[in-house]
């Protein structure tokens, strides 16, 4: 038997081939997800190893509480006369200080130069250490006073060398110095998108605000210390608000934060990976199912010469093994493109990532290769037991089916109540209360997963009124885009080919070549391949002739809908693979749609004012030295910023922000308890708070809230006022106090955002005074309130593109498996064909009805999932306040032409097989 399915394999390669694609995919990007996560991991490990190479032990700042990895919140400076007591220490051999902070280089353009959103690092450099650099001179010398080394990619981007003037700007205005030279990062071959800037420590001092202070000082121990001694010493002449590590547990310290994104980033991405599986799984259940139903007198020879159930069982099982694991092997390596092409992708979408050369690690060997493999058996189980059924007399009977098993009826009933489990379990994870995160992750991801296996196995119940219904809606669409196709498309293609075979003249000839070459040279590319090849002469041209008659009510197209209405498993089942995407991608497009509509809401709600001052990326935080460059713009009648950072209360890290007294000119707030005038009066002590906080802790006006800073000094503040955050969001934090009391105990304060109005309000004159008082920020731009709304929400939608390019891939899956549907149903009803052939349908007509069923399967899928996935989308939105539900209608029709071009493309390779068949052979067919 083993002989026998393996002959089997190879004796339907193109089945068994396209039966694959789908784990194919799916494996891919398993294989690829863990290899761009790994490399990934492995560049920023190599980054954070250069930091402290040669070091035994670095001292930071420390913060009074652990700080959480959005940014907003800092380590304090310390004192640099530190320095000079730690390289007194007798166990000390050299020690160094540095500081660090964001230094934005400007072009030759007088634009910030960014690349895809990465950060721009600026640091103090000391070649007089060189053990402690992790900067390699290139070209030039190491910087003096007012002088910065940049990176080579910069330079080499923008047109900067050796010797050239650039803009820098950290904390204040931009600055022109010379550079001095050109550096790379030590060892490491790409660190993304990331500019580099160093400089001198007293330059690099002035320019991030710190006279006098250090962020860290690197020590390497004394020849005959070891590093544990070194430490030891060092933690006995430390000051309040720094501590020591070894240089191992610095670097893991400092990518935490980068850890906790990759995992995240994995998890997110294996998650796709897993949707195409499962979505290919779907492929190849159906596609064995069609096979076995195809070789039922083959299996009922095989019972009839001896072979028991259980060999019958495991001969199709071996061959599904076959299968998977041949689909792994492929899936494993075409993962590396894959990664290359993520890489890329994330580069496009604004999120270029460091790296260091492709890493291919055993685990993803491994788990690529067991997933792929069992994803495959699990798929076939149902198929090689009902091939298990077959009995023996089948193989003396013309046309045997297979009877419907004992559990035939009640398949309805168990798919209904899968998919009514389905919603339990998502609507226990949304809505019940105090439940662990992997807990509500778990049931939602069952709940969603037996809810599109309820909804595939009830469908076919669904088919025959679909089918119906998406007759008339096939045809206009067929119709319709062989209208918008045809111009470009068809009447190329047969004006070329009349170029080389047409009959006429020479002229007439030349005349049609040259034609079809304008209007679609693409296509003389494929037409004179062709004909090199000397294939084109044997087609016969479909288009213009055929185009009168596409919408034609024919006997071809009435049968196409017939042939989706004649086997409803088989079209549900075929049809369940696009429904998943859809829903998927409907989902997506819908809380999209419903993130983005409650946030222009929120800050219609919100900001009062005229103009916002952003970031050019749009949302890194800026100086307060931006907002105090507006200030003194004529007209400017009121100016606030918001600052953003961290504190501690009720002993948990919460997220703070800060106004000053003109908030209340720009700024509108519901209140619950209090008035606008609270936010100009909070002073000292003064509190602003958001309701589900307060409600949280029982505050109301007049409570006591202690608020414990970063630098570990606690603040007593008293609630002055309760508001209610819009649905939307809001960029203020849980607790909101005055800029002074926040600039006074919180290092290197930055703004979220400014918001100002002016005399006059939103004119092109106020702009162009706003934008010349920015002149010296070139990483500050003004923004209209229009221009804000829609700044902020395009990074929204750049997320929503990048899930989009993903959930195609399921997409992909399911046209294959149109495809192989449609092949394998053009294996099966080759006798079929062949009578119709004879009977005088013609092969134009052979190809319409393909193409008809392909589309009438493919608008099946895609309306119930575009339905499916709206239901997934209200279940979330009524539990989530952030979103509300809202239809985005243009997405959805786009997604229905969308599912009608899978039809059409997943209906030309077996259309042009079944109009091949020659007639008298497809009789004979067995």
């Amino acid at each position: 038997m083993i002989r026998f399915a393996l002959r089997g394999l190879l004796g339907r390669k193109l089945r068994t081939a396209l039966t694959a694609i789908g784990v194919v995919l799916g494996v891919a990007l398993v294989s690829g997800t863990y290899v761009l996560t790994d490399s990934i991991t492995s560049a920023f490990d190599s980054i954070f190893s250069e930091n402290y190479k040669n070091t035994d032990a670095a001292i930071t700042g420390k913060p009074a509480f652990d700080l959480s990895d959005d940014g907003t919140g800092r380590a304090p400076a310390f004192n640099e006369s530190l320095l000079a007591s730690v390289r007194t220490l007798p166990e000390v051999g050299a020690a160094d200080g540095a500081v660090s902070g964001e230094a934005q280089l400007i072009g030759k353009d007088g634009k910030a130069i960014v690349f895809g959103g990465a950060p721009n690092l600026g640091f103090s450099v000391n070649p007089k250490f060189p053990q402690f650099n992790s900067l390699a001179l290139v070209d030039g010398a190491w910087p003096a006073a007012d002088e910065v080394v940049i990176d080579t990619k910069s330079a080499k981007e923008k047109g900067f060398a050796v010797g050239d003037t650039i803009g820098v700007q950290a904390r204040d205005a931009a600055q022109r110095m010379r550079i001095s030279g050109l550096v790379d990062f030590g060892a490491v071959s790409s660190i993304g998108g990331a500019t580099l800037a160093g400089f001198e420590l007293p330059t690099a001092q002035r320019l991030f605000d710190k006279p006098g202070k250090l962020d860290q000082i690197l020590i390497a121990a004394k020849s005959g210390s070891s590093p544990e001694q070194a430490i030891a010493a060092v933690q006995k002449i430390l000051p309040p608000g720094t501590q020591v590590r070894s240089a191992d547990d610095q670097a893991s310290k400092d990518a935490e934060g980068t850890t906790g994104f990759l995992n995240f980033f994995r998890t997110f991405l294996l998650v796709f990976g897993g949707i195409a599986l499962f979505v290919g799984s779907f492929v190849i259940a159906n596609s064995l199912s069609i096979t076995i139903a195809q070789r039922t007198r083959e299996f009922a020879t095989l019972r009839t010469l001896g072979a028991s159930r259980r060999q019958v069982l495991g001969s199709v099982v071996l061959e599904a093994l076959v299968t998977g694991v041949v689909s792994a092997i492929v899936g494993l390596f075409l993962g590396l493109g894959i990664a290359t092409g993520l890489f890329k992708l994330f580069d496009t979408f604004g999120l270029t990532l460091p790296n260091n050369g492709l890493v291919f690690r055993t685990r993803t060997v491994v788990v690529a290769l067991l997933v792929g493999v069992l994803v495959t058996l699990l798929a076939s189980l149902r198929p090689a037991w009902r091939a298990t059924r077959v009995p023996p007399i089948a193989a003396v009977r013309e046309g045997a089916t297979l009877a419907p098993g004992r559990f035939h009826r009640f398949r309805p009933l168990g798919a209904a109540l899968l998919a009514i489990a389905g919603v339990a379990l998502v609507v226990v994870g949304l809505f019940v209360n105090g439940l662990s995160t992997s807990t509500v992750l778990a049931s939602l991801a069952v709940g969603v997963l037996l809810i599109f296996v309820g909804i595939a196995l009830f469908a076919a119940r669904l088919v025959r009124p679909l089918a119906a219904a998406s007759d008339p809606v096939a045809r206009w669409s067929v119709f319709v885009l062989t209208v918008l196709v045809w111009p470009f498309f068809s009447l190329p293609y047969w004006l070329l080919r009349r170029g080389f075979w047409g009959p006429g003249s020479a002229g007439s000839r030349a005349a049609g070549f040259v034609l079809g070459a304008v209007l679609n040279p693409v296509l003389l590319v494929i037409v004179v391949l062709m004909a090199l090849r000397h294939r084109v002469s044997s087609w016969q041209p479909e288009w213009p002739a055929d185009f009168p008659s596409v919408f034609a009510e024919g006997s071809a197209v009435q049968i196409g809908g017939q042939n989706s209405k004649r086997d409803p498993s088989r079209t549900a089942s075929t049809a369940a693979a696009l429904m998943i995407g859809l829903a998927l991608v409907t989902l997506v497009a819908t809380l999209g749609a419903g993130i983005i509509r409650p946030f222009e809401d929120a800050v219609d709600r919100i900001f009062s004012g005229d103009y916002a001052i952003t970031a050019q990326n749009n949302f890194s935080p800026l100086p307060p030295t931006v907002a105090a460059a507006v200030a003194t713009v004529p007209g400017v009648s009121s100016i606030s910023s918001v600052r953003g950072g961290q504190g501690r209360a009720f002993d948990e890290t919460i997220p703070i922000t800060a106004v000053d007294a003109q908030a209340p000119a720009v700024l509108a707030f519901d209140w619950k308890s209090g008035s606008q005038a609270a936010l100009g009066e909070l002073g000292a002590d003064g509190a602003i708070v958001d309701a589900d906080y307060a409600d949280k802790h029982g505050l109301q006006l007049g409570s006591s809230v202690p608020l414990q800073t970063v630098v570990g000094k606690t603040l007593d503040l008293k609630v002055r006022g309760i508001f209610k955050p819009p649905a939307g969001g809001s960029p203020f934090g849980n607790i909101t106090i005055s800029t002074s009391a926040f600039d006074a105990t919180n290092p290197q304060p930055q703004n979220i955002y400014s918001f100002l109005s002016v005399q006059g309000g939103v004119t092109p004159a106020n702009t162009a005074a706003l934008s010349a008082a920015l002149t010296d920020f070139p990483n500050a731009k003004p923004q209209t309130r229009e221009e804000f709304k829609k700044a902020q929400s395009d990074g929204i939608k750049g997320l929503l593109n990048v899930l989009y390019v993903l959930l195609a891939l399921s997409v992909i899956v399911s046209l294959f498996g149109i495809v192989n549907t449609l092949v394998l149903t053009v294996f099966e009803r080759t006798r079929e064909l062949g009578m119709l052939r004879a009977i005088g349908l013609t092969r134009r007509q052979v190809k319409r009805m393909i193409r008809h069923e392909s589309v009438i399967t493919a608008l099946i899928g895609a309306v119930i999932g575009i339905v499916l996935g709206l239901g997934l989308a209200l279940l979330l939105a009524a539990r989530l306040d952030e979103v509300s539900f809202a239809v985005p209608t243009t997405q959805l029709i786009l997604f229905a032409v969308v599912a009608v071009v899978v039809g059409i493309f997943a209906a030309i390779w077996p259309a042009r097989r079944a109009a091949r068949l020659n007639p008298l052979e497809a009789l004979q067919y067995e």
